[in-house]
């Protein structure tokens, strides 16, 4: 097996193409888009490929037939027919006022109109770009290609300053407009972007494009499939383990076939190593300060149930965490639920790569101790592997301790009872170890179970106003919790966490071990 060129951070087709990189192919989901549709809109994370599946579509209508030999396009598209393409792309460079956003919009109407050879004349930006479409189409003689390629970063940029995301959203929505009313230039058009804004603000004047983002034929427009993996990039596998690559990088889903990320993926190839590359690229601020706000109960994130509406669009000053965290790929869909008229979703990390290093950030956030989180993390792992079941209580104890009392004055989410738990949980979840949170049983439902080299841990949790007498372990006895796993023969360990609001910190540390 031939190992080719990895096309990392690489998003120009014809750079793939003719350096001899890696490249799956995805002209056939082009073909099929132009074939059965006019205006589109897609909605995938940052570094998933939207780019290059945009950069394709310009080659395939430009008729660069020399670029798809042995692709699935080459015997689908008619090459007697060549468009003129109008690229507009707002992934350079960051934007914060109103003012730079019409620079950047005349920016990006100047260089179409001179790799067209055209000249436009109107005042305004939208007239401008109205022009543009108009003159291109009596000069090619055909109808126009607009591809727009990170329509809601401006957005995005401001999202965290409602007042100047507004004034963002106004000026793209005077500009996009534009496209609707041009139907009758335009032969195609495709909108793609990491989140979906409400037709009420950004796509009121945009309302004819067909949103792709949950459409189960297009689950894997962007990304790598299993099969991808298993043939395009075979020559990688060797060395590595086929198993952990699923379990760190596969996992997204849009209602149809799974994908990887493509960067994580690409960089693993590269380094050999399974780290966080797509996570290290960039998680937000606003993001975890968001969760922080709103007391996100974090093992719920793993199990949050939504309406497919909801996930799809947002208002800039309206932003529901499922929408945000789920279009920002930091949660995918994990069952769907059809209702008459109306589709109930299941939310679930994607895969390791996101559970761990997300709760690696909400600890470092929730407990203010970035550097320590490290260090404590570790030291969780070593006790788990030695079955210290008393390090494992000082080490909790210990850590609840430093957290400085000013912290908890200032932390709003400190003041309720999943704070405690939600530190608790997100260590294990930081460590990538097998996880079920309200575990169901005949019983009711363990708190959360644990499965670590060839030993069961069966915790609940409880916050008590005084000490108890045990009553979070007496619990998991009296429901009988351990019957589920005792036909797995392994050794099975019961223990009971209670927490104290007055000392803030664990009161009672139970461990039975069957």
């Amino acid at each position: 097996m031939i190992r080719k060129k990895l096309p990392i951070g690489i998003q120009t087709f014809r750079e793939i193409i003719e350096e001899g990189h890696y490249y799956v192919d995805k002209s056939g989901i082009a073909v099929r888009l132009v074939n059965e549709g006019k205006y589109y809109f897609l909605s995938r994370p940052r570094r998933f490929g939207k780019s290059l599946f945009l950069d394709t579509l310009k080659e395939l209508f430009e008729g660069n037939e020399s670029l798809f030999k042995g692709l699935a396009a080459e015997t689908l598209w008619d090459w007697s027919r060549r468009f003129a393409v109008i690229f507009i792309s707002f992934a350079e460079g960051v934007v914060h006022s109103r003012e730079a956003l019409n620079a950047k919009i005349t920016e990006q109407i100047d260089v179409n109109q001179e790799a067209l050879g055209l000249h436009t004349t109107q005042p305004m930006l939208s007239g401008r770009f109205s022009e543009l479409i108009r003159l291109t189409r009596a000069k090619y003689g055909q109808r126009v290609v607009v591809l727009v390629d990170e329509y809601d970063k401006p957005m995005l940029d401001n999202i965290t300053d409602p007042g100047i995301a507004s004034d963002m959203c106004d000026g793209l929505r005077d500009l996009y407009s534009v496209i609707k009313g041009q139907d009758a230039n335009l032969q195609f058009a495709m909108l793609t972007g990491v989140s979906k804004f409400s037709k009420v603000s950004l796509f009121s004047g945009l309302n004819n494009l067909t949103d792709i983002t949950l459409d189960e034929r297009y689950s894997d427009i962007c990304g790598y499939t299993d099969v991808d993996v298993d043939t395009v990039f075979a020559p990688e596998l060797p060395g590595l383990d086929r198993g952990l690559i699923r379990d760190w990088y596969n996992g997204y889903n849009w209602l149809g076939t799974p994908v990887y990320n493509p960067f994580g993926l690409l960089r693993l190839f590269d380094t050999r190593q399974f780290k966080p590359h797509w996570f290290e690229t960039g998680t937000p601020d606003f993001l975890i300060k968001l969760l922080e706000k709103r007391q996100q109960f974090t093992p719920d994130l793993s199990r949050i149930v939504a309406s497919d509406t909801l996930l799809s669009t947002f208002d800039v000053d309206r932003i529901p965490v499922e929408a945000l965290m789920f279009q920002a790929g930091y949660l995918t869909i994990d069952s769907v639920r059809s209702l008459p008229g109306l589709m109930q979703v299941t939310l679930r990390y994607p895969n390791l790569e996101v559970r761990t290093s997300l709760n690696g950030m909400l600890l470092q956030s929730l407990t203010n101790h970035p550097t320590q989180y490290g260090i404590h993390a570790a030291q969780l792992y070593d006790l788990l592997i030695a079955r210290d079941f008393v390090g494992l209580k000082n080490l909790f104890h210990a850590f609840y301790a430093s957290i400085a009392n000013d912290w908890y004055r200032k932390n709003e989410m400190s003041h309720y009872e999943g704070y405690y738990v939600s530190i608790f949980y997100s260590y294990f979840a930081a460590l990538g170890l097998h996880i079920q949170l309200e575990d169901p049983t005949n019983f009711g439902c363990i708190d959360m179970t644990v499965l670590f080299q060839g030993h069961v841990y069966l915790f609940e949790f409880k916050v008590v106003k005084v000490r108890s007498r045990g009553q979070a372990l007496k619990q998991i006895k009296e429901r009988n919790y351990v019957q589920k796993y005792k036909n797995r023969g392994e050794p099975i360990h019961l223990i009971g966490v209670e927490f104290s609001k007055a000392s803030r910190n664990i009161v009672r540390f139970e461990v039975e071990t069957l």
